[in-house]
């Protein structure tokens, strides 16, 4: 019945019409692989941990044919105590922030469990959503006395303090919990449903690291030193469509700072600025409007508008010039076009369901070649060939 209930979503998704509120855009679903419901990171930096454990549940919704709603914050007390030890081992010169990565959340149930939401909702002080401004503020200051070494020496109780500052904001974590009338602790309700963490890898496409090889992307919230493991842009591209064709959803970490990214529109463009080329795209639309006309229209999601070829070079220079950093992390859980045909590729965001397209943006392909860090996704996703020049 699981099995029926899936297939059903993924049909129901393809070629379905979707509007947002402006209706400039018109987007139809070429492939949707089977994920769960859009969720809200809300006044947290934990975008990543919505996006990773979005894809473990879509992971074990492939696997296992069950439908979970896993707990982001039982995870986000990891990453914090992990990246707290860290902070003082390095006495104070590492990164310390909410931040981090889709895989982080792969590290998080490998070390110590998950559990159901419902057990650990991370919700203690009456807000009804995630406001993490003053626990990361707290961290952030403890932090600092303890590098100060008051007492002349890193005191011994730091990891109990910590742990304490966490169960302040976030509750204490339940020793065991049940779920479906079975008792449960965090980790085996983790081996119910056993995701192999050395079956998943991150890719990457940058022109100043060789080409099939590991390296770990020299960014703030890169703070485990995961590996990216680098291919030309192009064949990070077929990977990213052989891995939805193929039922596979990917974490994806990416740049939302351009103004192509709409919050309202629910999209993710690169216009093109060129005039003469936006004329030759369409010259019956374009042919009253003088050039200042042309250009003021741009960004502003009235009409769908010509994009730029994005080139590898261009997707480098991007990086190198911080036009391309790493801000957010989504899932990108299928493959769409718009009425005119462009391909897009729709991401879900933790945002809840109040922005975009009810929770989702469509990301041109434009858009994903300029501003994609990395992505994190099933070794199984990926292409023979890809396999092979990875010697995975």
């Amino acid at each position: 019945m699981k099995k029926l209930v899936l297939s059903l979503a993924l049909t129901l998704g393809i070629g379905s019409m979707l509007f947002a509120q402006s209706n400039a855009y018109q987007f139809t679903d070429d492939v949707v692989v089977p994920h769960t419901s859009v969720k809200n990171q809300a006044k947290s930096g934990t975008c990543w941990c919505f996006a990773g454990l979005g894809m473990v549940e879509a992971e074990i919704m492939r696997k296992y044919n069950t439908e979970l709603d896993l707990s982001e914050m039982y995870l986000v007390r990891w990453a914090y105590a992990n990246k707290f030890e860290k902070y003082i081992r390095m006495q104070g010169t590492c990164n310390f922030s909410p931040g981090g990565e889709v895989f982080d959340v792969l590290y998080a149930i490998n070390e110590n469990g998950m559990m159901p939401n419902e057990a650990y909702e991370g919700l203690v002080l009456g807000d009804k959503t995630h406001n993490h401004g003053e626990l990361h503020t707290v961290l952030a200051e403890y932090g600092k006395i303890v590098n100060k070494q008051h007492n002349g020496k890193i005191s011994k109780v730091w990891d109990e303090m910590v742990q304490e500052i966490l169960n302040v904001y976030l509750g204490e974590t339940p020793a065991t919990f049940t779920f479906e009338g079975t008792e449960y602790d965090a980790k085996s309700f983790a081996e119910k449903y056993p995701l192999n963490i050395e079956d998943y890898i991150q890719i990457g496409a940058f022109t100043n690291h060789e080409n099939y090889k590991p390296y770990i992307m020299p960014i703030q919230d890169n703070w485990t030193n995961t590996f990216t493991y680098n291919m030309p842009l192009d064949e990070l591209m077929n990977e990213l469509d052989n891995a939805l064709n193929n039922g596979y959803t990917v974490g994806w970490a990416q740049d939302v700072s351009d103004k192509g990214f709409s919050r309202n529109a629910g999209v993710g463009v690169v216009l093109e600025s060129n005039v003469e080329k936006i004329r030759q795209s369409d010259v019956k639309k374009y042919k009253k409007m003088s050039d200042n006309e042309i250009l003021a229209s741009l960004y502003k999601f009235e009409s769908v508008m010509p994009e730029v070829e994005v080139t590898e070079e261009m997707h480098q220079e991007a990086y190198e010039n911080g036009q391309t950093t790493d801000d957010h992390s989504m899932l990108i859980v299928g493959i769409a076009h718009d009425q005119n045909g462009n391909k897009y590729y729709k991401v879900k965001n933790s945002w809840t369901s109040n922005y975009g397209y009810e929770g989702y943006w469509y990301c041109s392909e434009p858009f994903v070649r300029l501003h994609t860090m990395f992505f994190t996704v099933n070794k199984e996703a990926l292409s023979s060939d890809i396999k092979t020049k990875l010697e995975l």
